[in-house]
């Protein structure tokens, strides 16, 4: 990763995560951690409250003060807000763990804003940020994001700042969150001069047979680096979905001549052949999931709530050896293309996309894409 920077002889960026090496250096950051037990994440301030205190559990009532008394937050309401972590710098946050109930997984939004600007820099629907947009079962078995059973979703990606630190999340569902667990690691400590700000952008789209595109990302200024791609993908047409390319239009491309283009969809998620082990046996996909690259779940047919579901895809791909520098300005899209067998030609598609865009860059950045409300995001 470009950027990195060394305190004290210890990158605070990729402690045991880039470099294992670096794990076994002294180092004069200072480790904090937020979570219910401490909201402040101050020094001797876990474990502070006592049973009976708002928002505190009953069943700590026989144990007492210091025994899982305040585990998470309690009844986060339709329309409320609450900021989870606030933290002055300079430092990097280096791990976020959440877990919740599925059903709020695009009903919450998480935001974090940074040093002095008013907008967020990321902006995701809790559960896509973690790859984990279609129904919470996705195990994700990668660097900087793990989802492992039930719904345990980690993010590794570092986030330096220099003067603040905000996390929020936002309830906008119908109905309240009786429990939300969650745990903010960070390091204090000097930040690298040429360290860029993470950033993560959450888009969907129902693309068009006339233009059947959706925008991953737009409307980004200044420099910096792509790091990753996670898409839902759900089929509103049969047979096959993924021959469409991923484009990137860097520093001024016109509109119709990318710098980087791919060969196809399954091929930038690192498969091939429609993820198909045996096409003349069984057409059923593979999943998988690994360091950088992953087709974590493939749904076909299974009864949803309100209904049988369309087929459904989630993929993800981290360009962590692989950054995707630009030093003026970035679009990334793909194209919704399947196969029309009768014809043998590529046959445009209407299906219902939703993508988290990841990223660095230096700040000032600009705003993001909105989240809309419930009916502009995925169909539950």
């Amino acid at each position: 990763m470009a950027g990195v920077g060394v305190v004290n002889g210890v990158c605070l960026y990729d402690q045991g995560m880039f470099n294992l090496q670096q794990i076994a250096l002294l180092s004069d950051a200072r480790t904090r951690s937020i979570s219910a037990e401490n909201p402040t994440g101050g020094v001797s301030a876990g474990a502070q409250s006592s049973p009976g205190d708002p928002g505190t559990t009953p069943a700590s009532r026989v144990l007492g003060r210091g025994w899982k008394v305040r585990p998470c937050l309690r009844d986060l309401l339709p329309g409320q807000t609450v900021t989870l972590a606030d933290i002055e710098g300079p430092g990097v946050v280096q791990h976020l763990w959440f877990t919740v109930l599925s059903e709020a997984h695009r009903s919450l939004s998480l935001r974090v804003y940074y040093d002095d600007q008013e907008h967020a820099s990321v902006e995701c629907p809790l559960g896509d940020f973690f790859g984990n947009g279609l129904d919470g079962l996705a195990l994700v078995n990668s660097l900087p994001v793990a989802v492992n059973p039930r719904g345990g979703m980690n993010s590794y990606w570092p986030m330096p700042f220099r003067g603040r630190f905000r996390l929020t999340i936002t309830n906008d569902g119908p109905s309240a969150v009786g429990e939300l667990f969650y745990q903010v690691t960070y390091a204090l400590g000097e930040v690298p001069e040429d360290a860029a700000y993470f950033h993560a952008s959450w888009r969907r789209s129902v693309t068009t047979r006339e233009r059947p595109e959706h925008t991953i990302l737009d409307g980004v200024r200044g420099r910096g680096h792509y790091v990753g791609t996670s898409l839902v993908w759900a089929q509103l047409s049969t047979w096959w979905w993924g021959e469409g390319e991923v484009k990137f239009f860097i520093d001024g491309d016109p509109p119709d001549g990318p710098t980087i283009c791919g060969t196809g969809t399954e091929d930038y998620f690192g498969g091939a052949w429609g993820f198909v082990m045996d096409h003349g046996r069984d057409l059923t996909p593979t999943t998988y999931s690994t360091a950088f690259l992953g087709y974590t779940q493939a749904v076909f047919g299974s009864a949803a709530k309100i209904g049988p579901r369309p087929p459904q895809h989630n993929l993800y791909r981290w360009h962590i050896p692989d950054p995707i520098r630009f030093s003026r300005d970035l679009r990334v899209t793909v194209q919704a293309l399947g196969w029309w067998p009768q014809a043998g030609v590529y046959q445009p598609l209407a299906d219902d996309i939703a993508s988290v865009a990841y990223w660095y860059q230096a700040l000032p950045s600009a705003g993001l894409a909105s989240l809309g409300g419930m009916a502009e995001r995925w169909p539950r």
